[in-house]
């Protein structure tokens, strides 16, 4: 039996023990998980936007508990949910650069669940790429990039065992990109972010990016209907995403618009409706939590931790920070980050700042960004400010630190660039010095090599493009050599 195994094998008896001896109490719950996909947490209404129709999501929002402060580990699709499913972070799972699974021998999270009588199934894109299969599911079915439409889950609701009680993981595309060029919203009235360059070819981007968000909230509403007529009993229903959106500064980036993202949890009987919760929390906790509302015992060695206690109404606070990292996503993005926030302030280290950061955005050969981002360089030639975002945009100091109080959209960076690392404000020196102590005590802990993953990009050579290659470019990224 190799270790994977064998430690499946125990988490299975572990959970399975605490199953018998909570037998004579209540059935655990349902749970149904509804994942979107590049969602930025301020474009929804229950967040605060004015713009963006999310009917579904306020309803949610009216009917149970928004968590305000909700994190994921990486901005990145295949570290952040394997973060997820493994509840630990990309260093001890693995999965650092996008588009590489999670290591054999990390454990998975689904079978505590599964040895507690749970039926655990992921439809559509829950992990990253093809790696569901490596995380223990009873049931899986695609599309891997994730769904449009509610066909499949319709059809697994409709056929399964309702006997079982059913932890249930569902991800919709939307809004990845592409984006929808049938836009429901125009262009002209669009909000435009201060981070962002407003261009005509940014306002029909911006307004084809709602457009997708406002699909995922009718895919939502579809969800949670078929939940409520075919899942039988008490149910725990959450909605949330992955990471922010494919915008600069968002997706790929430790600044709040990439980490900080949509949860909404509705419990009827549970949860008090209209209710909100400040209480730091972050993806590797979800299963852990799980694992404790179904009467589990939540494997020991997680970086997850269980938030039941907030859900029960017994506790407002959890985590006093929360920590993300990211490492890459192939040759479009060689650009290793680490964070640390806590409610009011973050730290970022740029571990490479002599790499130029790039992305897909303005890397890549395909449309994804370059319809927009080519009219921000024409734009930075003339007018100082665009020059000014362009340049934050490629050009990052070694570290970073905000008052989110002050600066929620973290544009005044407190730290003043010195050789090596910089200095902070007079008033923020011990500050910085405490949190540059408790991310380097964090990254230790971790294990976290700090590796290079792909070429990078230096200052002063061309961002030339590279063209999108679909499955080559993902073996390509996994595959990449490693530098420290």
């Amino acid at each position: 039996m190799n270790s994977s195994r064998l430690l499946f094998f125990t988490l299975a008896i572990l959970a399975g023990s605490c199953a018998i001896a909570a037998g004579s109490k209540s059935p655990p719950p349902n749970i149904v998980i509804f994942i979107a996909d590049d969602h930025s947490q301020l474009d929804s209404q229950p967040y605060g936007s004015t713009e963006v129709r999310t009917p579904n999501m306020a309803r949610l929002a009216a009917e149970g508990l928004t968590f305000t402060h909700a994190f994921v580990a990486s901005p990145a699709c295949g570290p952040s949910r394997t973060a997820l499913l493994t509840g630990r972070w990309p260093a001890r799972n693995g999965a650092e650069p996008n588009h590489r699974p999670k290591r054999p021998e990390v454990a998975s999270l689904p079978p505590v669940l599964r040895a507690l009588g749970y039926e655990v199934a992921a439809i559509g894109k829950v992990a990253h790429n093809t790696y569901a299969k490596d995380h223990g599911f009873d049931f899986i079915e695609g599309p891997n990039q994730g769904f449009s439409e509610t066909t499949a889950v319709a059809r697994f609701l409709a056929t399964r065992d309702p006997s079982r009680p059913l932890c249930l993981f569902v991800g919709t595309r939307h809004p990845h990109v592409p984006w929808s060029d049938d836009r429901a919203y125009d262009p002209a009235t669009v909000q435009i972010p201060p981070t962002h360059i407003d261009t005509a070819a940014t306002r029909e981007q911006r307004a084809s990016y709602l457009t997708d968000v406002t699909k995922a909230d009718t895919l939502l509403g579809e969800v949670r209907a078929l939940a409520r007529e075919k899942i039988p009993g008490d149910t725990l229903f959450i909605y949330t995403a992955d990471h922010g959106a494919q915008w600069p500064f968002g997706k790929w980036n430790l600044y709040d618009a990439g980490i900080r993202i949509p949860l909404i949890a509705v419990w009827p009987g549970r949860l008090k409706p209209a209710t909100t919760s400040d209480a730091l929390v972050c993806w590797p906790d979800l299963l852990p939590t799980f694992i404790e509302l179904a009467g589990g015992k939540v494997p020991a060695g997680l970086d997850g931790r269980s938030f039941a206690a907030v859900l029960r109404g017994t506790a407002t606070r959890h985590r006093d920070r929360v920590v993300a990292t990211h490492s890459g996503d192939g040759d479009f993005n060689v650009y290793p980050i680490r964070s640390v926030r806590t409610r009011d302030w973050k730290y970022i280290r740029n571990l490479h700042p002599e790499f130029q950061h790039h992305t897909h955005i303005s890397r890549s050969s395909g449309p994804s960004g370059l319809l927009y981002w080519k009219t921000w360089l024409a734009a930075a030639e003339k007018d100082p400010a665009a020059a000014a975002i362009v340049k934050r945009y490629s050009e990052r100091p070694a570290e970073e630190l905000y008052d989110l109080a002050t600066d929620p959209r973290e544009q005044r960076n407190l730290v003043y660039p010195e050789p090596g690392r910089g200095a902070a404000e007079p008033k923020h020196t011990a500050r910085l010095a405490s949190m540059r102590a408790d991310l380097d005590a964090w990254m230790k802990q971790q294990g976290d090599t700090q590796t290079v993953v792909g070429k990078p990009l230096l200052h002063g050579e061309p961002a030339t493009p590279i063209a999108p290659a679909g499955g080559k470019q993902k073996a390509k990224a996994a595959a990449a050599p490693e530098r420290k």
